[in-house]
């Protein structure tokens, strides 16, 4: 969903700057995207299914998985030659998907994570690692990275530890969210906030402990955003707790600026929304998901954030922990100018890949 959500920014300056744009996507991402642009064309695209297993051992499930991806990354190869001669397309713009290049037209690769972190185990693996995505990246004529040059900046070693491949640019923080134009609430009026994402099971696991952890709280005010759009709409089981599968844009901003408090995942798109709107928040990684793991260690020395592995989550110690918080600490600044610079490039770079084919 982070992936889809990240993207609006993106295809609403495509569309500023008068490009057709055609979305492609499946699942949940599909069912956003077409919520949010109902009025663009929306091809059913599938793509690498990511599953987390409900223990700690990623690394064994992605090593048993890693010929059925490369098999994905190839058959998404093949099946983008497709459309781009049924849509006439002239650039492609794919976020994290690896095999969405093509010599007919021009590609473009998003990603946060040039460095990929590999287990602590495993920690001897990333620069290899690495070798391999820099290899998928290479593959493509531009690679923009979400995040800001130099410090501060949100990605921390994910986009900034290794030297970047010479046809890559930061774009900026991508959030859907605009910069507030005025100051944080001061007081909350919300009840607490508990933002849901990626992939299953290990969201619903995380639903389930934190519903049975707001069961010890009678009376605490909550809302929970489950992160399922295109779901049928749930019942809250306690009073007091609300529960919404999606939300639109606008009641989103008003939730997370004035919460009590956030307890999220640290989903990469996810922390580029509360930096833009200025808010703190209670870091859950999903278990063995080591990106997340690394962004919430990293995050929660700045002051606005506070890790919690979700095996030892406790209600009692995010609302204590919680309320030391820097209060609104807005991250980083993001005026969008690097993702205007960015696009603004494309149409020159098109025609000159044009007449190079000639």
């Amino acid at each position: 969903m982070g992936h889809a959500t990240r993207c609006v920014p993106v295809i609403n300056e495509l569309r500023r700057k008068n490009y057709e744009v055609i979305l492609a996507a499946d699942s949940r991402p599909y069912d956003f995207l077409q919520e949010y642009f109902p009025d663009l064309e929306l091809v059913r695209f599938p793509g690498v299914r990511i599953t987390y297993p409900p223990g700690k051992n990623m690394t064994g499930k992605m090593m048993a998985r890693a010929p059925h991806i490369l098999l994905s990354i190839y058959r998404e190869h093949r099946r983008l030659k497709k459309i781009i001669r049924e849509y006439d397309i002239d650039v492609v713009i794919s976020d994290n998907r690896f095999g969405l290049w093509s010599k007919e037209v021009y590609s473009v690769y998003m990603t946060h994570q040039v460095l990929i972190k590999a287990p602590e185990r495993l920690h001897w693996a990333e620069p290899w690692l690495s070798r391999v995505h820099r290899w998928f990246m290479n593959h493509y004529d531009e690679c923009w990275i979400p995040d800001l040059p130099g410090h501060p900046n949100l990605s921390g070693d994910l986009g900034h530890l290794y030297p970047l491949p010479k046809n890559s640019k930061y774009t900026g923080l991508l959030s859907r969210f605009e910069n507030p134009k005025s100051p944080n609430p001061q007081i909350p009026k919300s009840p607490n906030l508990f933002l849901l994402s990626g992939p299953e099971p290990q969201r619903t696991i995380f639903e389930q402990i934190i519903l049975k952890e707001l069961a010890k709280h009678p009376g605490l005010e909550a809302v929970i955003l489950q992160g399922l759009p295109g779901d049928p709409q749930q019942k809250s089981p306690l009073p007091g707790v609300e529960m919404y599968n999606h939300l639109p844009d606008i009641d989103m901003v008003r939730l997370i600026r004035e919460a009590g408090l956030i307890i999220c995942r640290p989903g990469y798109s996810t922390l580029m929304d509360l930096a833009v709107l200025g808010r703190n928040a209670v870091l859950v990684p999903t278990p063995g998901q080591t990106e997340q793991e690394y962004l919430a260690r990293n995050l929660s020395g700045t002051g606005a954030f506070y890790a919690m592995s979700q095996e030892q989550f406790s209600l009692d110690e995010a609302l204590r922990e919680g309320a030391k918080l820097a209060e609104r600490l807005r991250i980083i600044e993001n005026d969008g100018a690097l993702l205007r610079d960015a696009i603004s490039s494309l149409s020159e770079r098109i025609r000159s890949f044009r007449i190079s084919d000639y």
